[in-house]
């Protein structure tokens, strides 16, 4: 062979052997978690695994949870990350799931994830309920800083109080489950409607976002905005004159979840996300956004989250909370929607 022959055929091999190094799979990975948080997991994720792509289709838990069970037929998602366990609780009663031991399985505690071997889903992180309390504004308008639940149906918040929608937002969702599960439902008729009824009455705005109330809280917008402890933690941080309060009666709480979507063309590279997302490494960068992790010791203290926090969670019921959602959501809508902020 000539040396130009030589050159040639070492040429093409170079070529051949860097597209086989530039083919990368491409993961689809439906979530709802926050936008400031993406990019570290999937650095994270990608220097251990830097063939796989990940392209994120990002929106709140009810927008992810509809568009889902809408596609059950058609499936576009390859991998649910950092969605509520509730609406993977659904997915999984609709067989929309395709059962997964990650390597870190034995590790995660078993409250935090699907009790079938192997299970549906496991649990990244723990996210409950807070109420931001702006405390200037509070000042001004003399209202009191709230210690329960039940304080903010009292008459000096009228107006003042914004919480996200349930069937846009899972931060929403969570509260109504826990609220009707500390008061009771009886199909509508329960404490938990009860409550929900009085505090409607003080509701300014449902938005469809679990971040927008503390968000809104912390600007002055309104007194007080039921939101989840992530974002008003990182708030407060920022220097935002709020309080957080963690309501007496008990916290309504949900996971940040995983799991892999039935049907993936790309089952492989789903399953070394699953392994990367249940490991101590991954559980280390969610204890940067959250008090409580689904692998237990990992996540730091947390300057505005109290020590006892975990105690505070009330006892939830992930197969009721997915089995009771349509109903829930019709409930609520048709006595408390005409408060939502128009959708986009």
């Amino acid at each position: 062979m000539s040396l130009a022959k030589s050159l040639i055929a070492g040429l093409i091999g170079v070529a051949f052997a860097g597209a086989a190094l530039a083919q990368k799979t491409q993961l689809i990975v439906y979530t709802a978690l926050e936008t400031d948080q993406l990019k570290a997991y999937q650095e994270a994720f990608n220097k251990v695994e830097p063939t796989i792509d990940i392209k994120w289709v990002r929106d709140s838990t009810g927008v992810i949870t509809a568009k889902l069970l809408a596609e059950k037929a058609n499936p576009q998602a390859d991998v649910v990350m950092g969605v509520a366990a509730t609406s993977l609780a659904l997915f999984e009663r609709n067989g929309m799931l395709e059962p997964y031991a990650p390597l870190n399985l034995d590790a995660i505690m078993p409250a935090y994830r699907d009790k079938k071997s192997p299970p549906a889903w496991f649990g990244m992180d723990v996210f409950g309920a807070v109420v931001c309390f702006n405390t200037v504004e509070a000042k001004k308008k003399n209202i009191p800083i709230p210690t329960t639940w039940k304080d903010l149906t009292k008459p000096e918040f009228k107006g003042q109080v914004v919480m996200p929608n349930p069937a846009s937002s899972g931060t929403g969702y969570l509260d109504v489950v826990s609220w009707l599960q500390l008061w009771g439902d009886d199909g509508g008729k329960g404490g938990g409607w009860k409550y929900m009824d009085a505090l409607h009455e003080n509701i300014g705005q449902y938005t469809h976002s679990g971040s927008k109330p503390c968000n809104m809280a912390a600007a002055g917008e309104y007194v007080a905005g039921v939101s989840f402890e992530y974002r008003g933690h990182t708030n407060k941080a920022k220097g935002a004159p709020i309080e957080l309060v963690f309501p007496k009666e008990g916290l309504g709480w949900d996971l940040e979840a995983f799991a892999i979507y039935k049907g993936t063309k790309k089952l492989e590279a789903a399953k070394k996300l699953a392994d990367w997302a249940s490991s101590k490494d991954a559980m280390i960068l969610y204890g940067k956004n959250f008090a409580i992790t689904a692998q237990p010791g990992v996540a730091p203290k947390l300057a505005n989250i109290p020590a006892d926090y975990e105690s505070r969670l009330i006892k939830l019921d992930f197969d009721k909370a997915a089995a009771g959602r349509e109903r829930t959501l019709a409930e609520w809508s048709k006595r408390y929607d005409a408060k939502s902020e128009p959708k986009k």
